[in-house]
């Protein structure tokens, strides 16, 4: 019974405490020793090189049996021959994870760490040796422990509560970030530097890894949302090879976004970057492009949090229709199907992106979708808001949409000439009066015969409507006066 007690005493660790990120052991600097196991040997690059097979050989480094982290050497305080050995072991000391959340807590370890991390990212920026295949293998892994992590809920997720306005909520602040922070730029540098090599580096950067780095744009923190983004940029650039996957997961990114859940904190930032690249996108379009917009683009108007990153959306719908002007009905028929109905913030939002679209719209498209669109403007005209009322009359400020308007007058003139008849006499804020009065001045400069029909063809309307609701008054006023001869003719019987 006694041996059986001792035995259950010496239980293996668990292997989430133990085994990293590619499901291997990382590989840290530092080494607990317990009775009943040894220090393992950790095999590691050797600097040194065969001349005669022209490949590097390995040789095993054992690390100092230690329970904590101890400060290496600086690269300057060794040989030139020594600093990739050097390199890896400085690597394995970022392995380990250190808890944030008490700032009391191994604050030595930190403060190691911190400056472990300083010196690989001066290492990598100053170029001072191009580093081995089996050190971007062991950076990649290491920058995977460092990065790749389960994100915290958000507010509305941990409480239950409802969801609020994304720009209300305060973003969460990842406590770890002076050191994630230089992982980040440990990553930046290796992409953007010039003895990166894209075809040994692919190995390390791949599909899976782009894939975990897209995850992290539903971080909460800004911070680390910016460094993301740049680092996804430059990886679009170098890595041609993983272009159409990359693209292919932002629109996964944003379909989910879209028709499932309505919530990521990283949309602006993705747009950001889809902006640049719609912007190197090469002509005639490739029928892939025209696609991500009608599918992805053009609907991610209609989430309610659109305001947080419409000024990112409104940028690369801009683009599209500057690289080909055919597509500039589509775009317009796209914004009219998404249209708010009560969102009056969410319309002011929708016109400025019209009129940037418009500026950039060639007549024959103009008039494919002049219709439509101008009976929604004479929906804004007239709406009660004044916002709204005076963004779309600022419209008539732009001189490329008056003279879009000025050679389609005769179709856009009777749409538009009862909302200015009906702002003039009946709208509450004299700002808006002030601006009717003028585009109705414009209009008659314009056309002079014209806007005199448009005018008669009013006023006879609006006789029409009288007519008719004197009509229905009368009929009514017949059948309450039916029904009371009825009750009285029921009281004498």
């Amino acid at each position: 019974m006694f041996n059986k007690i001792m035995k259950r005493g010496h239980k293996k660790g668990s292997k989430s405490e133990d085994v990293g990120a590619f499901g291997q052991v990382p590989q840290p600097n530092m080494v607990v020793n317990h009775a009943s196991r040894t220090a393992p040997a950790v095999a590691v690059a050797s600097s040194q090189q065969v001349q005669s097979g022209g490949t590097g050989m390995v040789a095993p480094v054992v690390p100092p049996p230690s329970g904590v982290i101890e400060m290496l050497p600086s690269f300057r305080d060794v040989p030139v021959s020594d600093r990739q050995t050097l390199f890896i072991k400085k690597l394995h000391v970022c392995y380990v994870q250190l808890d944030f959340a008490d700032t009391l807590k191994a604050v030595r370890e930190k403060e190691i760490k911190r400056q472990t991390l300083m010196e690989l990212v001066d290492f990598i920026q100053s170029g001072a040796g191009k580093i081995t295949e089996i050190c971007q293998e062991e950076m990649i892994k290491m920058i995977s422990v460092n990065i790749f992590r389960c994100l915290p809920p958000a507010s509305h997720e941990n409480t239950g509560s409802e969801v609020n306005d994304p720009e209300e909520e305060e973003p969460y602040l990842e406590p770890s970030w002076p050191h994630l922070q230089l992982v980040y730029e440990l990553l930046l540098r290796y992409v953007v530097s010039s003895d990166t090599d894209t075809k040994v580096a692919k190995r390390y950067i791949d599909h899976s890894f782009v894939l975990k780095l897209l995850d992290l744009f539903d971080s909460e923190d800004p911070r680390e949302r910016e460094y993301l983004k740049t680092i996804l940029h430059r990886i679009y650039g170098k890595f041609m090879v993983h272009r159409p996957f990359i693209r292919k997961a932002i629109n996964n990114i944003f379909y989910r976004f879209i028709y499932e859940t309505e919530r990521h904190s990283g949309i602006g930032e993705l747009l950001e970057i889809l902006g640049s690249i719609i912007n190197g996108f090469a002509l005639p379009m490739k029928e892939e492009h025209k696609l991500f917009l009608v599918r992805a683009l053009i609907p991610l108007h209609k989430p309610k949090p659109v305001a947080v990153y419409h000024q990112q959306l409104s940028y690369c719908i801009t683009q599209f229709v500057e690289k080909d002007y055919k597509l500039a009905d589509t775009v317009i028929r796209g914004l009219l199907k998404y249209w708010p109905v009560t969102n009056c913030n969410k319309e002011v939002l929708f016109l400025g992106e019209l009129e940037e679209v418009l500026e950039a719209t060639q007549a024959a498209e103009f008039q494919r979708c002049m219709v439509p669109l101008f009976r929604q403007l004479a929906r804004c005209l007239n709406s009660y808001h004044f916002q709204v009322a005076e963004r779309a009359l600022f419209l008539w400020n732009n001189e490329h949409i008056v003279s879009l308007i000025a050679q389609n007058r005769q179709v856009i003139l009777p749409i538009i000439f009862p909302a200015l008849e009906k702002n003039i006499q009946s709208h509450w804020n004299q700002a808006i009066h002030g601006l009717t009065v003028n585009v109705r001045k414009m209009f008659l400069e314009m056309d002079v015969e014209l806007f005199e029909e448009c005018e008669r063809q009013y006023m006879e309307n609006q006789a029409k409507a009288a007519e008719k609701e004197e009509q229905r008054e009368l009929t009514w006023k017949r059948l309450a006066d039916a029904a009371n001869q009825g009750d009285v003719q029921d009281m004498e019987t």
